[in-house]
């Protein structure tokens, strides 16, 4: 809590700041971010002037400002993702906006929200620079983001193949191979659901933006890892916005438990629109102690990319054969799940 109070007050030392400027800095769960702002307002820190939060003089005092003459920021070019694109993927980029310009919109039931389409091919550029694109097959457990379609555009992998919950979304992609002439195989799946046996061992790459219960994690992970071959390779995202690092510990323990090495984290790699026409995961501003007015269009909700390799064969932690039991809601550590807010709740 400590560290996101003074990430708070070091940032309103530099200017006034909207609440959304602020969260977009924050590096620690909503729910945390949220009571420290309280707190800091109640406690006469930080006021509030229209749709601005500044510094109080109580606040002020607070502040060291020695470190504030040093300066410091993300790289402005690869925004921090270490991997920039060029050559064919700029005309993916182009080709794929185009063609999901009337993607579906996303369902809350299935707990749906999709990346910005230049971090759908900032994905899929560190896989070419890790070789981990031409020439492999792909199993993707969830795809709202539609990196199958993307990837297919590139006609570099051998096969892309597609686990997801949504019928809907299956029965989309289905339309774009079709209209585009790409080849992506999908079967309707439920993670809490025994994997096809056809799948096992039958992957190079496995990529998942996963549910982020512990249940949902060890789950996703533990069905994806199964699907891959020896030496295989995967890549998740996992945030901070509904994820606090105890959790992350327990991600990277689960890896290490399934045989798994973690090559790369590339912090806030992905960044996705938390408004839409179907969905808000933007209710929780109702637990705020001063108004806020609607965010502006800023992609405060990012994940980070873990990369990981695995050392020989496989060991998922839960059996591929066997049901598991999932909790969709992590009341500890999320405050953006829009069911929290249903019933009253």
């Amino acid at each position: 809590m400590k560290r996101i109070e003074t990430q708070i007050l070091s940032s309103l030392t530099e200017s006034e700041k909207s609440f959304w400027e602020l969260l977009d800095e924050n590096q620690y769960t909503v729910k945390e971010f949220v009571a420290v702002i309280n707190n800091l307002f109640r406690d006469g820190l930080i006021s509030v002037r229209g749709d601005r939060i500044y510094l109080t003089e109580k606040g002020l005092s607070y502040v060291n400002k020695i470190h504030l003459e040093f300066k410091s920021k993300i790289c402005s070019e690869c925004e921090g993702k270490r991997i920039i694109f060029d050559g064919k993927f700029k005309g993916i980029m182009e080709k794929f906006t185009e063609i999901i310009k009337d993607r579906p919109l996303p369902n809350a039931a299935f707990f749906q929200g999709y990346m910005r389409v230049q971090d759908v091919i900032f994905r899929m550029a560190l896989m070419h620079h890790y070789n981990d694109l031409a020439g492999k097959s792909f199993i993707l457990i969830g795809d709202d983001d539609l990196l199958s379609v993307a990837l297919a555009l590139t006609n570099l992998p051998s096969r892309i193949f597609v686990l997801d919950i949504d019928a809907g979304l299956g029965r989309y992609i289905g339309g774009l191979c079709k209209e585009h002439g790409l080849e992506i195989e999908f079967q309707q799946y439920d993670v809490s659901s025994p994997l096809p046996k056809g799948l096992l061992g039958a992957f190079d790459v496995f990529s998942s933006e996963p549910l982020e219960t512990l249940s949902g994690l060890k789950a996703f992970l533990s069905r994806g890892i199964a699907c891959l071959k020896e030496n295989g390779v995967g890549y998740i995202g996992l945030s901070t916005a509904e994820a606090s690092y105890r959790k992350w510990k327990s991600v990277e323990k689960m890896l290490l438990q399934m045989n798994c090495v973690i090559t790369d984290i590339i912090r806030d790699f992905s960044k996705y629109k938390t408004l839409y026409e179907t969905v808000n995961y933007e209710m929780f501003t109702k637990k705020l102690s001063f108004p806020v007015n609607e965010n502006p269009g800023i992609y405060w909700y990012k994940s980070s990319l873990f990369r990981f390799e695995v050392l020989g064969k496989p060991k998922p932690i839960v059996k591929p054969e066997k049901h598991v039991l999932i909790r969709y809601i992590d009341r500890r550590d999320d405050v953006t799940n829009p069911l929290l807010y249903s019933n009253n709740k």
